[in-house]
């Protein structure tokens, strides 16, 4: 196994404040090359433009400011996910992958306006406490306007010191006017795994994003219910709005599912050491040494009938799962086309406590298939509501971000909705629903889900033809 997997690798899309995008730390130590290859004549022109600001700007400006700036421009221009990290930003992303971090306990995304879109608070929150809801849209940061603020700013202003505040401005749909929100940060400890029994023999298991503590949880989750129920006969993966998180997470949860050994996923990149294949073994799924907390699952495990939910939310990690179920045919995916986040990040160190997160390679699904501003598209396509797919449709996917890698190979899946009308439309309805309670009793695609696994007909999406279809389930 190549070193680079060693010291432990982030995947990911979603952004909970105070967590950054995620990406793959490299156990290497880098040493930026000066060989002749360097543009001698371009790096003059750096210089003189730097001088030109130092000696002719309104104001003064620090010299590691300036510089700080350029880095931060130059890195991310390359893509989406590529970034500079300064120390502060390298500390909390680091805390993030522990589960825990400092802030407001909140998932965001970017609204199409530039401002930050709240997909959902986390239970137990300080946002959750304060009354911040899903769909809500962040304007300002203590007064500082947040469109137009790189996003990785803006999750600055919004951590800090324990028992510190931040104010919000805040718009809400249903409000005439917006809402100033005043919120205390405290620690947040992020549940990553929740399942219970949803009906006799048949098992709900949710991971809402993968963390170092994910596989455990999991392993311990599904032990349990054995336990309740050793004559399982169906279960529900759901992974809606998993954002991604530890690529050694999402091997530990597809191995729990697949045979010894199965190949997981494979890199593809520029260098040797980005050209790797993941499979399920142990020394690929776990971080620390000790007992492997899949060697005491129960068999039955590997050959239950399964059904993977996911929607536009599920990126990176969550689509390495699906893809890998899907692949080997273990389980049918529920739901709809997955955002397409299917490149490496890599962590590089560069002096002092700063980083550079480098895309370096796509990810490939074990058959082969890019991930990459594709995603997983599902075997049975299933709106989130019995009327429609809520605001998925309206969503971001990774191949409308700008500067995204191509997918390299098969063709990129756009299905997001540009009609204003209809936009609209979706709006409006979003409007009338509360807030939906996965895994609950009005949850439709779980629904769906169960009927799929006891061979029951499946409400599919029939909104192109203004009809309800339906499918057997197998």
């Amino acid at each position: 196994m190549g070193s680079t997997f060693k010291n432990g690798c982030l995947i990911g899309l979603g952004i909970v404040a105070g967590v950054g995008l995620t990406m793959q730390f490299s156990a290497l130590s880098f040493k930026p090359s000066l060989e002749s290859s360097m543009p001698v004549a371009e790096l003059r022109e750096l210089a003189d433009v730097v001088g030109v600001i130092k000696t002719s700007y309104v104001e003064p400006v620090e010299d590691k400011a300036l510089l700080s700036q350029a880095i931060t421009g130059m890195v991310a221009s390359l893509d989406p996910h590529s970034a500079y990290l300064d120390a502060r930003a390298f500390r909390e992303l680091r805390e993030g992958t522990e589960g825990r971090f400092v802030g407001l306990g909140i998932e965001i995304s970017v609204s199409e306006d530039g401002y930050i879109e709240i997909i959902s608070p986390m239970e137990d929150s300080p946002a959750y406490h304060a009354g911040i809801k899903e769909g809500d849209l962040i304007t300002r940061i203590d007064g500082h306007p947040v469109q137009g603020t790189p996003i990785d700013d803006a999750i600055k202003r919004m951590r800090g010191e324990p028992g510190t505040r931040v104010t919000l401005t805040v718009v809400r749909k249903s409000a005439p006017a917006p809402l100033t929100i005043t919120v205390e940060r405290r620690e947040i400890v992020q549940k990553s795994v929740k399942a219970k029994m949803v009906e006799p023999g048949y098992a709900w298991l949710r991971v809402a994003q993968f963390q170092e503590p994910t596989v455990d949880d999991m392993a311990a989750k599904l032990q349990a219910l054995y336990r309740e129920d050793p004559d399982l006969k169906g279960l529900v993966l759901d992974l809606r709005n998993d954002p991604g998180g530890l690529l050694q997470g999402a091997i530990g949860v597809a191995a729990a599912f697949l045979p010894n050994n199965a190949e997981i996923v494979s890199t593809n990149g520029q260098l040797a050491d980005s050209r790797q294949r993941f499979y399920g073994r142990p020394e690929f799924y776990m971080l620390r040494s000790g007992a492997d907390p899949l060697a005491s699952l129960p068999p039955a495990f590997k050959k239950l009938p399964m059904v993977v939910l996911v929607n536009t939310g599920s990126a990176s990690a969550s689509e390495i799962v699906a893809g890998a179920l899907q692949d080997y045919k273990r389980a049918a995916i529920l739901g709809s086309q997955t955002f397409g986040k299917g490149s490496v990040q890599t962590i590089r160190p560069i002096g002092g406590n700063a980083a550079v997160k480098l895309t370096t390679a796509r990810y490939y699904t074990p058959a082969g298939r890019s991930i990459q501003a594709r995603g997983i598209l599902p075997d049975v396509p299933v709106d989130e509501y019995a009327d429609g797919d809520g605001l998925n449709a309206l969503r971001m996917r990774e191949a409308d971000l700008q500067h995204h890698l191509t997918n390299g190979g098969g063709a990129e899946v756009a299905t997001r909705e540009d009609d204003i009308e209809e936009q609209m439309r979706l709006l409006n309805a979003a409007r009338q629903r509360k807030p939906l309670d996965y895994g609950s009793a009005d949850d439709f695609q779980l629904a769906q889900a169960l009927r799929h696994l006891k061979g029951q007909p499946v409400v599919l999406s029939g909104r192109a033809n203004g009809t309800t279809l339906a499918r057997q389930g197998r």
